[in-house]
């Protein structure tokens, strides 16, 4: 059965990241929460046979990719490429956050992390306890913490007891603060796609996409 260690997520402690840290390091699968719901996650490096364990344990379907979560909102730069100028606004405003951006990946994301058409999802949560871990081990390939097509876990108790049997460890820091999924967001033709309304709602995106083509008619 899998571990259950209790965190603090805004201020977690010393010995549960360092736990949770060497879990991703070894190739491990950890259950965690975050601002949004509890994920299941592992590091996101090439041959990771975690990454096909998470698909096992949620019983989803292979073929759709694992969103990452990254560290700062200057990690954008990194993992994507082309990102239009209104997503870079999103970012800066809205990371961290409950807002996922599927972006162009850049040669610094593994093919196999990769969707179909080249592209990755990628989030800064609003949570001191993955952002660090991520300071750590560096980004993590993540879904919802739950059998695929159930609804999502928002507390630590909530999680499914297989999901946690089946893990390697599951950090528990009681309820998630907006206990609702993230905003998706992406690019079609260059303009903005919403792809699934969540924390953030839609009006909310398009007025800073729209103050962002504003600012370039400004002469």
């Amino acid at each position: 059965m899998g571990r259950v260690v209790e965190v603090n997520q805004e201020a977690p402690q010393h010995a549960a990241l360092d736990d949770a840290a060497n879990v991703l390091r070894a190739g491990g699968v950890l259950v965690m929460p975050t601002d949004s719901v509890y994920g299941i996650g592992c590091a996101a490096t090439a041959g990771n046979p975690a990454h096909q364990k998470i698909f096992h344990i949620k019983r989803r379907d292979r073929a759709q990719t694992l969103p990452w979560l990254i560290a700062d909102p200057k990690d954008l730069v990194a993992y994507s490429r082309n990102v239009p100028p209104w997503m870079e606004r999103l970012a800066r405003e809205l990371w961290p956050g409950a807002l996922t951006l599927v972006v162009q990946a850049s040669d610094a994301v593994p093919q196999e992390y990769r969707a179909a058409n080249g592209t990755i999802a990628l989030r800064v949560p609003d949570s001191n306890l993955v952002r660090k871990l991520v300071r750590e081990v560096g980004p993590l390939a993540t879904t919802s913490a739950n059998t695929h097509g159930e609804a999502a876990a928002t507390s630590g108790s909530g999680v499914e007891r297989r999901i946690v049997r089946a893990a390697d460890l599951t950090l528990d820091a009681g309820p998630a603060p907006l206990a609702v999924a993230s905003t998706i967001v992406g690019s079609e033709d260059a303009l903005p796609r919403v792809y699934r309304e969540g924390a953030i709602p839609s009006c909310r995106i398009l007025q800073i996409c729209s103050a962002e083509a504003l600012n370039k008619e400004v002469p």
